[in-house]
């Protein structure tokens, strides 16, 4: 049944689709967007919206293929300006022998680190010194297509929340291949042209296969001990989504390094690390959410009563368009037999948990969330000062975060503009629609989350105090100037300047 399954959705996204279907799949999706998107005219007006819904349709006068459909759709979404609002780009699925062929070969483009700027992509790590390729080489082609062309095509696929100005290019260096992959396909080989320093070459990139050795590194990455866990351990990337050390032998500064607010045993981690802060006595805190693209409220509710001198509550009631909102969240989406069997028998559980949750008051609905209530600081609360680390790679949760502590004074922040808005966004919990006739996926956001601070009404990201940039030369380096501007101000403070 699964195989069957899954060749019936690769015949059909591969399959043509009359342009009459195509165009009752926009309206099914403007439809739907209008009906539970809590503040969907935020960054652009009903007029504008309605204007590119109708334009689009008047663009469809041929059959497309799912895939052709979503590069002509997702563009007038993105143009909403809302990040977490997206379709799904409907990639080819796998049975599970292919994803087990997969499984026992090396990645190919996945294998290096990249660097976006401008139409530029940039190679900044090769990891298994795949041919050679040195840091600093520039990708100018892809089996003879011009970079450039790929780079102008997805850009118009990727919005950030509001007129931020530096979330695209980091959130692209980490999709381009997956949007790449959805259009050509897992394939075993590639060309690529690439440049480096004036020299122009050609690789011919291979997916090759696994050793025994890496393997069985596979293999021991994938179990998991308490240290693993603690610090929520990422087998694919072989690193850690959290991290905490002391900078100064006198342990007088504290670093904590989180890449996404997972809450996996984060609360064991928060209370370990700064039980060992307040041991040590420190004087300083560095926060590093670079590149975090957000996750759980909790956590960084968790992790603020931590920074708080008193009691606090993070956002502002959460809104909703209406009260059957968290009804349409796709309760018995990707349920197997058995799961379904389970959710059906707890789901009056579910209804009567979501409606309890739900309330309205004058003539606004709202969603109870843990973090929309007072807070007390914990025993181990930092009181010394605190820089926190953001760049365009700051997202969803990281604004939110950062946005309050800003509001609030209780630290300096460091780099860039984030790529999340600093007065809110949309997400919380999804209602996951499929478009009729393409079967595209649509996440929708159905709750509106702010933090709890005055508003700014910039329409922009939370912006630095200190703003401190970097470049590819930066990178390639190794040369973090956000932690050099920092430690370089703690020197002076301790040395009085």
């Amino acid at each position: 049944m699964s195989c069957s399954s899954v060749k019936k959705y690769n015949e059909q996204r591969t399959s043509c689709i009359p342009a009459e279907k195509l165009k009752e799949d926009v309206d099914y999706a403007h439809a739907k967007i209008k009906e539970m998107h809590p503040k969907l005219y935020w960054y652009i007006s009903k007029d504008q919206l309605d204007y590119k819904f109708d334009s689009l349709k008047q663009t469809i006068d041929q059959s497309l293929t799912p895939l052709e459909f979503y590069f002509k759709l997702q563009p007038v979404i993105a143009s909403i300006k809302e990040g977490h609002l997206s379709l799904r780009i409907p990639i080819k699925k796998f049975t599970k022998k292919e994803i087990k062929s997969l499984y026992n070969k090396k990645g190919m483009f996945s294998r290096f680190e990249y660097y976006v700027d401008g139409e530029h992509l940039y190679i900044v790590e090769n990891k298994d010194s795949i041919e050679n390729i040195k840091p600093g080489t520039e990708i100018l082609k892809i089996n003879n297509i011009p970079v450039a062309y790929y780079l102008k095509k997805y850009k118009k696929l990727i919005s950030s929340d509001g007129y931020n100005t530096t979330f695209q290019p980091y959130f692209l260096k980490d999709i381009f291949f997956n949007f790449y992959s959805a259009e050509f396909g897992f394939n075993d080989t590639a060309k690529i042209e690439t440049l480096y320093n004036k020299q122009v070459k050609v690789y011919t990139l291979k997916r090759t296969e696994k050793s025994k050795a890496d393997l069985e590194k596979d293999k021991e990455q994938k179990k998991k001990t308490l240290e693993k866990k603690v610090n929520d351990y990422v087998a694919f990337n072989n690193s850690y989504n959290r991290s905490f050390k002391f900078l100064a032998p006198d342990s007088s500064i504290a670093y904590i390094k989180v890449k996404s607010f997972s809450r996996s045993y984060s609360e064991k981690f928060y209370k370990d690390a700064f039980a060992k802060i307040k041991n040590a006595k420190s004087k300083y805190l560095i926060i590093d959410i670079r590149n975090n693209y957000g996750g759980s409220l909790d956590e960084i509710n968790n992790l603020y009563s931590y920074l708080a001198p008193e009691p606090f509550t993070l956002i502002k009631r959460s809104q909703l368009t209406s009260k059957t909102s968290p009804l349409k969240t796709n309760y018995f989406r990707k349920s197997n037999a058995w799961q379904y069997a389970y959710k059906s028998l707890i789901y009056p559980t579910y209804v009567f948990s979501q409606t309890f949750n739900t309330y309205k008051k004058d003539n606004i609905v709202y969603y109870k969330m843990k973090a929309d209530r007072e807070t007390k600081p914990q025993k181990d609360a930092f009181h010394g000062k605190v820089f926190v680390l953001i760049n365009g790679g700051s997202f969803s949760a990281s604004s939110v975060l950062t946005a309050k502590l800003k509001n609030d004074k209780l630290a300096t922040l460091v780099g860039e503009e984030t790529g999340g808005a600093n007065d809110g966004t949309i997400a919380g919990f999804y209602s996951y629609q499929k478009l009729p006739n393409s079967k595209i996926s649509l996440p929708i956001g159905l709750v509106l989350v702010q933090p709890n601070i005055s508003f700014t009404n910039t329409e922009r990201g939370v912006l630095p105090d200190v703003t401190v940039t970097e470049n590819i030369q930066d990178i390639l380096n190794k040369k973090d100037r956000h932690m050099e501007w920092v430690m370089k101000e703690i020197g002076n403070e301790k040395n009085g300047k």
